[in-house]
């Protein structure tokens, strides 16, 4: 996400909140983007999920999920609700997919040939381990990536973005499809994982999409 808040703003006519602090890369956990309720707002990428021990029984610190499957939208309760009321778009420039072998994957960036800055659907919610968090929904991915990966962020056309936010849980669903336009593909010798200590904070699990 390199695109500036404000200018995030005048894209999506969207109020500025205040300066939300966010990295060019996001990662799960990590502070993103999004336009909701009518205003830029800084979220926490991925809702929280909780486990506990098999050795101990005690609880793990909360892991982010950070994608959100379309067909899961309307009957798993951890999106459910967040689907039904709380839909947000996803500023975006690009983001990235593992691809190479195991232990030498490299980062695949896909972005819009056509348009520097996008958005694709999230959904939120208010979280107490982390304040307000998003995730993305996900569709399955359109040919162009299939050698990557078989699922990609839903690409929302600017005269749908309206739709997505305010329509009802059916007209929002019926936007969830696989993109057909042109991707544009630029694949880096850059590793997939990096080191905690390039990162601004301590790196959650491996996402499957990078920001």
């Amino acid at each position: 996400m390199t695109a500036p808040a404000d200018a995030v703003a005048k894209l999506f006519r969207a109020k500025a909140a205040g300066s939300p602090n966010f990295a060019a890369e996001v990662y799960p956990k990590y502070t993103g983007l999004v336009v909701a309720e009518g205003e830029v707002r800084a979220m926490t990428w991925g809702f929280p999920r909780h486990a506990v021990s098999k050795k101990t029984g005690k609880p793990l610190k909360p892991t982010a999920t950070n994608n959100a499957r379309d067909d899961k939208l309307r009957g798993n309760p951890m999106w459910r609700d967040s689907f039904r009321d709380r839909r947000c778009l996803i500023p975006v420039t690009a983001w990235a997919e593992a691809e190479g072998a195991a232990g030498r994957m490299t980062r695949t960036w896909y972005s819009l040939p056509d348009q520097e800055l996008f958005a694709v659907a999230g959904i939120w919610r208010p979280t107490d381990e982390w304040g307000n968090a998003y995730s993305m929904v996900m569709v399955d991915g359109c040919e162009q990536m299939a050698d990557v990966h078989d699922r990609m962020p839903t690409i929302l056309a600017a005269n749908d973005w309206e739709q997505w936010v305010a329509g009802s849980p059916d007209e929002a669903f019926a936007l969830c499809q696989i993109w057909t336009g042109p991707l544009l593909v630029d694949r880096t010798d850059e590793p997939w994982f990096k080191k905690a200590s390039s990162l601004p904070a301590p790196q959650s699990p491996a996402p499957s999409t990078l920001l």
